[in-house]
């Protein structure tokens, strides 16, 4: 099994791996050309965009600066709108449905460490090359019709439903289900969203 197989299936895989260390440098060079692109150069960013995602619906806005990892594990809907100075570290898969809305600052997490420092740390590599932390991950998933706002974090593992408002700040450590408003740290449901 490869680090990236490893990785999109949860299990404690190697960052420095030269396949991840790869696909990680190419999006970071993308996400940086992105990033200084004159805001009226629709076509460009679209092209960005196109190599650097997973896949995406139709509409997708995306206001710089953005952040990611690999970027080929995001997947968005149709009518999304990412708004800036958000980081997706998409070490497994961030799937978005359509009509979604994040607002500025928000933070979507699918990688996380060990807690026993033995297995988080590597042995110390004698070439002067640095000796990534061993990394596990878990997907989230985002419905359709959902607005995250301004500074949440949504963490590994979780999956928010359709028709959900989460509120600015929150801090989202559970599931969410459909049609609910839900804020706070950490999140919970507050009522429905009828």
């Amino acid at each position: 099994m490869t680090e990236r197989e490893k990785m999109l299936a949860g299990e404690l895989y190697d960052c420095g791996d030269q396949e991840l260390l790869t696909q990680w440098h190419k999006a970071k060079n993308l996400i940086r050309e992105y990033n200084n692109l004159v805001s009226e150069n629709l076509t460009e960013k679209k092209r960005i965009l196109s190599e650097l995602l997973g896949g995406y619906g139709t509409n997708l806005w995306i206001t710089a600066p953005f952040y990611a990892d690999y970027g080929n594990n995001i997947f968005f809907g149709n009518n999304c709108e990412v708004n800036m100075n958000c980081t997706f570290l998409d070490d497994n898969k961030i799937i978005i449905g359509d009509n979604a809305l994040i607002a500025p600052n928000v933070q979507i997490y699918t990688a996380f460490h060990p807690t026993n420092a033995a297995e988080r740390f590597s042995t110390p590599i004698q070439d002067d090359s640095f000796p990534f932390c061993k990394t596990r991950t878990a997907p989230v998933t985002i419905g359709s019709n959902v607005w995250i706002g301004g500074g949440a974090i949504i963490l590994p593992g979780v999956s928010i439903g359709n028709n959900v408002v989460i509120g600015a700040g929150s801090i989202v450590t559970r599931n969410i289900p459909d049609n609910v408003i839900a804020f706070g740290n950490p999140c919970k449901i507050i009522r429905e969203n009828i």
